[in-house]
């Protein structure tokens, strides 16, 4: 029986696949108690094990299995039962976890996301995706009309895999004029969903109640707004305000610091590096803000700063579009709620202080 370490945040839908097939298994798999999402995974143990510093990440008791897809995760930990008895259940069950990576994730994720404030609201993409979803539910919808799981009569990984990935889909935008369009769909979705073993990992599965609804003028009525007060008031009436219009559940704090501090030179050219990463990052300034400093002068300067965004995760991979610069900088979220956050906002908002090192605040850049 397997039994070891599952390296992931809370709610990662990629995650509930080992998660539930270990309560299937009765495999021992436990969820690393302090995983930090952008910390944790980018650390030099970490990365030593698991150089592309994905999550899920599964490390077996004795150190021999490392595995960091999850679809592998979630085979490795099954049982026979689940991964299929003989060769053509077998190939069953990668035919439809081929399927849902290629036809229902990528689809999915680019029609919730966007609602989820994760990705940019493109209302051309949002529908082309939701098409492309939709199609693929038709085929799964005609699959399941005289099954009651995917391969047969029973779960196999094949129904988790499936359902995972389609479980924020019907949280967040499959709402019941969609579902009543996919009958076979939504009877075997809630079907696994109420698996004892199932609801033991991700618990009751709230279905979309409505068409989702995302207000663009709304979202950036409040985000300009702290941005105004940033720019046109002292520190000591904006960085209150930001707290108190901060929202921790749909928002997040990092801190990220350059990589090379040894390479940087002139502060002008410093100062280049910064603006140049902001002009890149363009796309981003309507769902993000940042503050960055350089500390320090000429041969003997740092780089680092505060970052907000909209959602939990690394806000750069979301998108083809945003993966610029940031790997060259380490990246760490933040507790809104710890004084010493409270006090590192304080420090690059107000651009005061001085870096790890004691080098003294030089100049200071906004992204907004």
């Amino acid at each position: 029986m397997a039994a070891g370490v599952l390296y992931t945040y809370p709610e990662n839908f990629r995650a509930y696949k080992a998660l539930i097939a270990a309560q299937y298994s009765g495999a021992d798999v436990k969820v690393a108690p302090n995983f930090v999402f952008g910390e944790t995974n980018k650390s030099e143990g970490f990365l030593k094990k698991f150089p592309a510093g994905k999550v899920p990440a599964y490390e077996s008791a004795d150190g021999k299995v490392l595995l960091s897809e999850s679809n592998a995760i979630a085979f490795y930990v099954a049982d026979l039962a689940l991964r299929g008895g003989d060769a053509a259940t077998q190939a069953g069950v990668w035919q439809w976890a081929s399927w849902a990576d290629s036809e229902l994730l990528p689809a999915s994720c680019a029609w919730v996301f966007p609602y989820l404030g994760i990705m940019q609201f493109n209302k051309v993409n949002v529908e082309r995706a939701k098409q492309d979803l939709l199609s693929a539910l038709q085929v799964l919808d005609a699959h399941l009309l005289t099954r009651t799981f995917l391969l047969t009569e029973r779960i196999t990984l094949a129904d988790i895999i499936v359902f995972s990935t389609l479980i924020h889909a019907f949280q967040h935008v499959l709402d019941p004029s969609i579902r009543s369009s996919l009958v076979n769909v939504q009877r075997w979705f809630l079907t696994v969903a109420n698996q004892p073993k199932v609801s033991a990992v991700v618990g009751a599965v709230p279905l979309a109640a409505a068409a989702p609804v995302f207000d663009p003028k709304k979202f950036q009525e409040l985000s300009q707004s702290k941005k105004r007060c940033y720019s046109n008031e002292d520190e000591a009436v904006s960085i209150p305000y930001f707290w108190e219009k901060f929202d921790p559940e749909n928002y997040s704090i990092w801190y990220g610091e350059y990589k090379y501090p040894e390479e940087l030179a002139k502060v002008f050219m410093s100062c280049n590096l910064i603006t140049g990463m902001f002009q890149r990052l363009d796309r981003m300034r309507k769902n993000a803000f940042a503050s960055v400093c350089l500390f320090g002068g000429d041969n003997n300067s740092t780089i680092s700063g505060v970052w907000v965004w909209k959602g939990h995760d690394l806000a750069f991979t979301q998108s083809p579009d945003t993966q610029i610069d940031y790997e060259s900088y380490d990246w760490k979220k933040l507790d809104p709620a710890s004084e010493e956050t409270k006090q590192l906002v304080q420090q690059y908002f107000s651009w005061t202080g001085a870096d790890k090192a004691g080098r003294p605040f030089n100049q200071g850049k906004t992204f907004k």
